[in-house]
């Protein structure tokens, strides 16, 4: 899968929590957007040291399709049981993912 196409998957995610956080009318936490920042930038730092074992598994439309499913899963849940973290922080770890992706993209030859 290219990076333009995970960006793909992750901002249709993105809009699935922020139009959950708007539908149910929440605020954004700055705090859990913080930590869902955090958490994207440690599996990230982790990710980057086993690059290889990474691609073999995100590379499987499987992983994918069910990672996406998940994260709408989350999404949807998270508005009904605690909206402002829940979706602060899937919001916080989608845009800090969307931020690595265009800087690999910006860096990369």
């Amino acid at each position: 899968m290219s990076l333009l196409s995970d960006g793909a998957l992750a901002l249709l995610a993105l809009g699935a929590f922020a139009g959950a956080l708007v539908a149910v009318d929440a605020r954004l936490s700055l705090p859990f957007f913080a930590l869902g920042v955090a958490g994207t930038a440690a599996f990230e730092a982790v990710a980057f040291r086993n690059t290889e074992t990474v691609r073999y598994y995100w590379e499987r439309p499987v992983t994918q399709l069910a990672t996406f499913t998940l994260g709408i899963a989350t999404a949807a849940v998270g508005a009904a049981v605690a909206p402002s973290s829940i979706l602060s922080a899937g919001i916080g770890a989608l845009g800090a993912y969307l931020v690595v992706l265009v800087a690999v993209l910006v860096t990369r030859d």
